[in-house]
């Protein structure tokens, strides 16, 4: 799925227009991003979680030349699933919803 993709899905689920529901997925993802870049953590219940690790830095190689290169110490994003999301990406065909249900809604 892409991002255009979700739009649509977005767009579709609320009768709204299609500008609206871009507004809709980039306010969600820049809230992420601007999140993630304070070191916060975004749980979104009954989906995963969202956080950075870090990673060492240590040295390298140069794949082209076999020259050694110091990779620097950085930041990376991490998510981790829900048990919930776990579960309904492993249940039985036969159990599978064709439109998942958003999180805490009944089935």
């Amino acid at each position: 799925m892409t991002k255009a993709d979700l739009v649509e899905e977005v767009s579709r689920a609320l009768t709204a227009t299609r500008k609206d529901a871009e507004t809709i997925v980039e306010t969600i993802f820049n809230s992420v991003v601007k999140a993630l870049r304070n070191d916060d953590k975004i749980e979104i219940r009954g989906f995963g979680s969202f956080r950075t690790r870090r990673r060492r830095g240590r040295i390298g190689r140069n794949p082209k030349t076999g020259a050694r290169v110091e990779v620097p110490p950085k930041r990376i994003p991490f998510f981790k699933p829900s048990k919930e999301l776990k579960s309904l990406l492993n249940a039985p065909a036969s159990a599978r919803q064709t439109t998942p249900q958003p999180p805490g809604a009944s089935h």
